[in-house]
């Protein structure tokens, strides 16, 4: 049985106390590998390890130096993508159509793009009058932050885990990190990647674990950590933001949301559906910034309906290697409880089930795994906790509006403000109905369109901070001010 180990300075090591859980394959049921868990004296290595490695050549290398290793890291990945894919399939039970198409490339695409910005970015510069006349000058300088704690979320392993490594590692930070449980292979394979591309031992350090009592509050209190950035669900994010507190730590923290697709009558209804398509069952669901909220105007109401149930009905559901399978399973049998406990939460208070609510016959080889159905209701009250609560799986409400005001309204109602989605060909409605949307992010006539320059980052309880392009800066750096007396 393959063991999946900590990487610690550079070296694969295992749990001193021999504590080992499974790596299970969501999409038969079958074990894969068996995870070290860490206790306090892995993290502690670990984090130790990150603090050396600031006094080593990573922390006298230029910026130039640095980046240069990070393209090397980008392309190692690329060099490696069927093994990266694999891993990352294997553990999430994804399509690789998906996988190859999003999480490999983009996970690779972190560290070269955040390695050309930090090079471009100015800080600022002031002269200023003294009362002796001569003058002063003041400048800013970016340093690093230190030893970030990265811990990061099991849907897009990779990509989420490199979005605040590689602008963590461009900034002259090192970094820590504590996988998802159920998907730490393809954190744990990137430290081949780094050795081979220069990172220095100490710079990248995989610790696995859990959270409460393991590798995940042992990291976050860890006194020597200097800064802590998470992408979770919001009552993690509270436990991280309490740790955080003792030594006054900074966070950066994407959390959850209840995101609200609004679809005005005007319309195309063609984009409006393949777009609420994928923004609702992409990744089974399982993505932060899917809609789980659908207001549309009345209208067009049954019309988006029936064909939403329609494209819902025609996702092909299968194991990762089959060529045809654009929906795969939940990530674990824990998780699926959860999302069917909705399921029935919808069913008690009388929902409209278009289509789907249980789980769907699999072939023999495929019956231990975590699958759902991909399932749209209609006809729940605005308080039901299937329309206020994120669910985190391939469901959607879909409720009729009539005027702008109350979808505006309704899109704003919850105290999550992740992302939204407006479709409409009407521009200045697009303008207006977008600036009222209490979200981080607001998508018209798309969704999970991504510039990485641009910031990322959730409103109300959906986070704090921004990542992206600059505003990833204001995190893994600490600006500094000289004043030099002229």
């Amino acid at each position: 049985m393959k063991e999946i180990k900590h990487f610690i300075n550079g070296e694969y090591v295992g749990s001193a106390s021999g504590k080992l859980f499974d790596n299970v394959n969501p999409a038969n049921g079958e074990v894969i590998a068996r995870i070290h868990e860490a206790g306090e004296a892995e993290v502690d290595a670990a984090v130790k390890a990150a603090r050396a490695a600031l006094k080593g050549p990573w922390g006298k290398m230029s910026v130039a130096e640095r980046t240069e290793i990070l393209h090397r890291v980008a392309a190692g990945i690329t060099a490696r993508f069927d093994e990266f894919l694999e891993a990352e399939c294997q553990d999430t039970g994804k399509p690789k159509s998906l996988a190859s198409h999003i999480d490999i490339p983009r996970g690779a695409a972190n560290f070269s793009v955040f390695a050309d910005l930090v090079k471009n970015v100015p800080t600022e510069a002031f002269e200023m009058a003294t009362p002796d006349g001569s003058g002063a000058l003041n400048y800013g300088v970016r340093r690093p932050k230190g030893v970030i704690g990265v811990i990061s979320p099991w849907n897009l392993p990779l990509l989420l885990m490199t979005w605040k490594v590689g602008p963590a590692l461009a900034c002259g930070n090192t970094v820590v990190v504590k996988p998802s449980e159920e998907t730490p292979s393809t954190t744990a394979l990137l430290g081949e990647v780094m050795n081979a591309a220069g990172v220095p031992a100490g710079v990248y350090n995989v610790v696995h674990g859990f959270g409460g009592n393991s590798a995940g509050a042992f990291l976050t209190a860890h006194p020597d950590v200097d800064g802590i950035t998470f992408t979770g669900e919001t009552g993690t994010g509270e436990t991280i933001m309490r740790a955080a507190a003792k030594g006054v730590r900074q966070v950066s923290l994407e959390l959850g949301g209840k995101n609200a697709g609004i679809v005005f009558a005007d319309a195309d209804l063609d984009k409006a559906i393949e777009g609420t398509l994928r923004s609702a069952f992409a990744n089974c669901g399982q993505v932060c910034l899917g809609t789980e909220r659908v207001y549309v105007q009345r209208p067009i109401f049954d019309a988006f309906v029936a064909r939403l149930k329609a494209g819902a009905e025609a996702l092909v559901i299968g194991e990762p290697n089959d060529p045809k399978a654009n929906f795969g399973p939940l990530v674990s049998h824990k998780h699926r409880e959860k999302v069917l406990s909705y399921y029935q939460k919808a069913k008690d208070e009388g929902a409209t089930i278009v289509t789907g609510g249980g789980v769907p016959d699999m072939p023999q080889h495929l019956a231990g795994g975590a699958w759902v159905q991909p399932t749209i209701w209609t006809g729940l009250k605005d308080d039901s906790p299937v329309v206020t609560e994120e669910i985190f799986g391939p469901c959607c409400h879909i409720r009729p509006f009539d005027t702008e005001e109350e979808a505006i309204e309704l899109a704003n109602s919850l105290p999550y403000g992740l992302a939204s989605a407006i479709w409409t060909e009407n521009a200045s409605r697009a303008h207006r109905v977008a600036g009222r949307i209490e979200a981080g992010i607001v998508w018209v006539n798309s969704w999970f369109l991504r510039d990485l320059r641009t910031a990322f980052g959730g409103a109300k309880q959906s986070g704090i901070g921004r990542e992206g392009g600059v505003h990833s800066l204001e995190f893994y750096t600490e600006l500094k001010n000289i004043c030099v007396k002229l």
